[in-house]
C-alpha cells in the first residue's frame, strides 16, 4: 500500500517509509488532564485515529505502536486541588492532585471512545517519568545546552543552531509573536523551561544537578515531558509525531531542540491539523460558542455525528463546526445505518482506501462512501465506513442516538398504533401519538407503508417514554 502524507517538517507530501516495517511507531500529543476535553482537542485524535486504522491496515496492528500521553503535572490541576481542599476536601493537597487527574482521564477515555476511536497503545503519564525527564536535562546540560539559573533548568537556544526549522520562523519573529516568559534569570529571552521549583505544597521531585548543583524539589516544564516520553517509550528515532497545529510552536520546535540536541535523530514526518472554528468563528468562551465534547454528546449529538463532522474536511483545513453541518451528517448516517444494517462479509472499496492513503484524505473517503450508497453496495458500505469509524457493526442507528431496545421497542409500538389510527382515519388519535412522541425528545419522520425514521432530540427523556399511555 502506497501511503503518502505531508511532513510539516519539509513542507511536502512524500511516500510514507517507515524505519522499520516491523515495528511502525507514532507519538501525539495528548492533553493536559484539567478539564474535559473541548472540541478542538478531539480533532487531531480522530485525525491520528484515522492514520492508526490505515497503519494497521497496511503493516498489521502488531506491528504498529501508537503513544498518546497525558500532561498531569499542570499549575491549572494545582488550582482546581487547592480549590478542593478550601471547600473542605479530605486528603492531601497530593492526593486531591491525583484524584482531579484520575477523573479528567476518566473523562476523556469516554469521550474519545464515544467518538469511536481506538485506544493508543500506550498512555504514559508524565509523573511516570520524571527520572527520564531529570536525565534528558542533565545530559542536555552536559553538552552546553542548558543552563541551571534560581533553581530553573533553562534550554539554551541560541546553541540549537536550527531552532525554529519546523514553524519556519527566525528567532526575531518568535520572540514578537509569542507569549515569551520574561524572566530576570534567562540569558535570552527565547530560553525555555526544562525544570522549576515548586513550593512546599506542590507535586515536586528531586531536580537534575548541573554544574555539581542540584537543583533541589521542582517539576518539569512541559516540553520535556513529551521528548522524555517518546524516547523511553518509541526509541531515539520514530516514524511519526503530531497534534494540532497550535503546537508547532513552541511546543513542538522545543521538543525537537531538546531531542536532536541529545543526538536522538527524533520524529521523521511531522503532521498538524488546522484549528477549529464553530458557524465560522474561532471558538472560544468569550463569543459563548465555547463547548466540550461532552456538552454535545450530553444534548443527544451521537459521537459519530462529530466524528463524521470532523472527517468532512481534510485535517489540514480549518474546520468549521456548524449546526447545518451536523444535521447533514445525522441525516447522511440514518441512511446509511439503514441500509448497512445486517451486512457482513464486505471488503474496504479500493476508492475509500486510496484517499485515506492520500494523505488522510477523509473527504474523498466519504464521497466514496456516498457513491457506495447511491449503487446500493451495502456491504461495501458497511466495511468501508468501519475502516473510517463509523457504522459501528455491534450498533443500530437508534442506539448510537441513545435509545436502547426497550425503548426503540416503545417507540415502535407506538408508531404501529399511531399507523393503525392514519388507516381508520382517526387523525386526532395519530397526531396525539406524534405530539406525544415529540414531547418526549423523539420526532418521528414518516416514510412509505408505515416505514419511519426516528431523530432523537436533546429534550429526550426515556422515563417519560416508557410511561406514554395513550
Amino acid at each position: 500500500m502506497d501511503i503518502k502524507l505531508t511532513n510539516t517538517l519539509s513542507r511536502k507530501k512524500a511516500a510514507f517509509a517507515p524505519l522499520d516495517t516491523n515495528n511502525v511507531r507514532m507519538y501525539l500529543c495528548g492533553p493536559t488532564v484539567y478539564d474535559r476535553a473541548h472540541l478542538g482537542n478531539a480533532r487531531p485524535v480522530v485525525m491520528f485515529d484515522v492514520l492508526f486504522r490505515l497503519l494497521h491496515l497496511a503493516y498489521g496492528a502488531d506491528h504498529v505502536t501508537y503513544a498518546r500521553n497525558f500532561t498531569d503535572v499542570d499549575d491549572r490541576i494545582n488550582e482546581t486541588a487547592r480549590q478542593r481542599k478550601a471547600d473542605g476536601a479530605a486528603g492531601s493537597l497530593e492526593d486531591l492532585i491525583h484524584e482531579r487527574a484520575n477523573e479528567t482521564i476518566a473523562w476523556y477515555h469516554a469521550d474519545m471512545a464515544a467518538l469511536g476511536n481506538l485506544s493508543p497503545n500506550v498512555e504514559p503519564r508524565a509523573t511516570e517519568y520524571i527520572g527520564q525527564m531529570v536525565e534528558m536535562i542533565e545530559e542536555l546540560a552536559a553538552k552546553g545546552f542548558a543552563y541551571g539559573a534560581e533553581g530553573h533548568a533553562l534550554f539554551r537556544v541560541s546553541a540549537y543552531e536550527t531552532y525554529g526549522r519546523l514553524s519556519g520562523r527566525s528567532i526575531d519573529d518568535m520572540i514578537a509573536g509569542a507569549r515569551v516568559e520574561v524572566a530576570p534569570f534567562k540569558e535570552n529571552p527565547m530560553d525555555f523551561v526544562l525544570w522549576k521549583p515548586s513550593s512546599d505544597d506542590e507535586p515536586g521531585w528531586d531536580g537534575p544537578v548541573i554544574d555539581g548543583v542540584s537543583l533541589g524539589r521542582g517539576r518539569p516544564g512541559w516540553h520535556i515531558e513529551c521528548s522524555a516520553m517518546s524516547h523511553a517509550l518509541l526509541g531515539e528515532s520514530f516514524d511519526i509525531h503530531g497534534g494540532g497545529l497550535d503546537l508547532q510552536f513552541p511546543h513542538h520546535e522545543n521538543e525537537i531542540a531538546q531531542s536532536c540536541a541529545c543526538g536522538h535523530g527524533f520524529a521523521s514526518v511531522w503532521l498538524h491539523n488546522e484549528m477549529l472554528q464553530v458557524e465560522g468563528k474561532k471558538m472560544s468562551k468569550s463569543l459563548g460558542n465555547f463547548f466540550t465534547v461532552r456538552d454535545l454528546l450530553d444534548q443527544g449529538v451521537p459521537g459519530e455525528v462529530i466524528r463524521f463532522v470532523f472527517l468532512s474536511t481534510h485535517y489540514s483545513k480549518p474546520m468549521d463546526w456548524t449546526e447545518t453541518k451536523r444535521a447533514e451528517a445525522e441525516a447522511t448516517l440514518q441512511k446509511w445505518h439503514k441500509m448497512a444494517q445486517g451486512s457482513t462479509g464486505g471488503q474496504i472499496d479500493p476508492s475509500v482506501l486510496s484517499a485515506v492513503a492520500d494523505d488522510l484524505n477523509t473527504p474523498g473517503a466519504l464521497t466514496a462512501l456516498h457513491a457506495l450508497a447511491k449503487n446500493g453496495d451495502a456491504a461495501a458500505l458497511a466495511a468501508s465506513a468501519q475502516f473510517l469509524g463509523l457504522l459501528d457493526a455491534d450498533q443500530t442507528w437508534w442506539q448510537s442516538q441513545g435509545l436502547d431496545d426497550d425503548a426503540m421497542a416503545r417507540v415502535t409500538a407506538l408508531q404501529e398504533q399511531r399507523v393503525a389510527a392514519k388507516k381508520a382515519k382517526d387523525f386526532a388519535t395519530a397526531d396525539a401519538i406524534r405530539d406525544a412522541l415529540a414531547g418526549v425528545g423523539v420526532a418521528i419522520v414518516d416514510g412509505p407503508g408505515g416505514t419511519f425514521d426516528v431523530n432523537v432530540t436533546p429534550a429526550f427523556d426515556q422515563a417519560a417514554l416508557m410511561a406514554l399511555s395513550i
